[in-house]
């Protein structure tokens, strides 16, 4: 690497998440906030524009998420510029989220419970060649991509196969025993809005309070 600050872009579809991030990354005068979008299109025109070393992408998102995103880069192409490298930043631990935006081509897998500080190191190993993931993930990918895990298809799932990708990240916080408040706070969404999508999740699972909710999601093992 030169002495030039390294050129980061943000991908996440909440602002104020995204105006966290760009706070914290502010006091690290080696690293460089050069853009951010919180869609799909916009994220793949302004990384091209602004020709990154990193991307910090969201996983979960409109029009296909991070994986999306990741697809777009490639197509592309990345011309004379070299290509960024791509480090996952997710409010989901899941093992499918894992490894479906590592096998799309990012580098690295991080969740947004990571310290500021914490994160400007994981860009800067990923930015260097390292892989970089949050404690526990990397088994997932080893276990994928060595074929170490001999576990079946999953069965269909009709009801859970209903929810939406946010649905299914407050279905996780609610199975961990997170308040309506705190996972408004997690997602950086009212707390209206979790008590809507929470609704929606009993609904479609067909359960009739909280308590039966979270066994069914263990049953399933969504923790």
């Amino acid at each position: 690497m030169t002495d030039q600050p390294l050129r980061v872009f943000l991908v996440d579809d909440h602002a104020v998440f995204r105006s966290g991030v760009r706070a914290e990354l502010a006091g690290e005068p080696d690293l460089q906030v050069v853009g951010e979008a919180g869609e799909v299109s916009r994220a793949v025109a302004g990384i091209k524009a602004t020709s990154p070393h990193v991307v910090l992408l969201d996983v979960h998102m409109p029009d296909g998420g991070g994986v999306a995103v990741l697809n777009g880069v490639d197509a592309l192409g990345s011309g004379a510029q070299e290509a960024p490298v791509f480090l996952a930043l997710s409010v989901s631990d899941a093992a499918e989220d894992v490894i479906a935006v590592i096998r799309a081509g990012a580098r690295g897998y991080v969740t947004k419970t990571i310290s500021g500080p914490d994160l400007a190191d994981g860009v800067r190993r990923v930015a260097g060649g390292d892989a970089v993931f949050s404690p526990r993930l990397a088994g997932f990918v080893l276990d994928s991509f060595t074929g170490r895990s001999q576990a079946p298809e999953p069965p269909l799932d009709p009801e859970l196969d209903s929810l939406t990708p946010r649905e299914l990240e407050v279905l996780r916080l609610l199975a961990r025993g997170y308040t309506y408040r705190e996972i408004a706070e997690e997602l950086f969404i009212s707390v209206k809005t979790v008590e809507t999508h929470a609704s929606n999740v009993l609904r479609k699972t067909q359960q009739s309070n909280r308590n039966a909710l979270t066994r069914w999601a263990h049953r399933r093992r969504i923790e």
